[in-house]
């Protein structure tokens, strides 16, 4: 069996893959996606090869040019697993001041989680709500990290700069995602349904700073 393989340099291959997003978007699909959003819907196709996020994604008012001038003043991100911690380019983060947390393997959290009887993504957040800098929070993996998000902003607690929220799964995914919709005041990049991941969260991440 003969099997046509696309001729592309190794240093071209992304560039190609963005092409081909690009093309099976169609002008249909692009003319939906909110102006400035594109880079961001783009690379969670790229990273997952799902054309469904040029439809689940959600985007609160302006939440592009909120989200890029956090960065440039040096907010942090805070993340729910280690994966998307490392898929997240730090180096390009540390040019404006900013660092990449993710507390789920600290002794102290787990401490905190037994304790309470919650989650560590629970206990992470509570942990991330003591730090006194501007914060990107990117869940792709725990909807209690998002559940708990939710409730530490009602108490007035905490005051994201953005919350990316991805998780993953099926266990009241979708009703976590719901509850970060449903803020007036804090800006969000939200992927509806059950559809996401620590490398979606990460992803979205690396399109706003690419996008600087």
């Amino acid at each position: 069996m003969e099997i046509e393989l696309e001729r592309v340099k190794p240093a071209e291959i992304e560039t190609r893959s963005f092409e081909i997003i690009t093309e099976e978007l169609g002008e249909t699909g692009l003319s939906k996606l909110i102006p400035g959003t594109e880079p961001i819907v783009k690379r969670c196709i790229h990273t997952s090869a799902d054309f469904d996020y040029a439809k689940n994604l959600r985007f609160s008012e302006g939440v592009v040019d909120k989200a890029l001038n956090a960065l440039r003043n040096g907010a942090s991100i805070v993340t729910d697993t280690q994966m998307a911690k490392a898929g997240i380019n730090k180096r390009k983060l540390a040019q404006f001041g900013g660092q990449v947390y993710c507390f789920m393997s600290d002794e102290d959290v787990a401490e905190k989680a037994k304790a309470m009887g919650t989650t560590r993504a629970t206990a992470s957040m509570e942990k991330a709500a003591e730090i006194k800098e501007p914060l990107i929070f990117a869940v792709g993996n725990a909807p209690t990290a998002l559940v708990k998000l939710y409730e530490l902003i009602q108490e007035k607690r905490l005051a994201p700069e953005l919350i990316i929220g991805v998780p993953v799964g099926f266990v009241n995914v979708v009703q976590s995602k719901e509850l970060i919709l449903s803020l007036t005041d804090t800006p969000y990049i939200v992927a509806q349904g059950r559809k996401g991941g620590s490398n979606i969260a990460a992803c979205i991440c690396n399109a706003l700073l690419y996008m600087l």
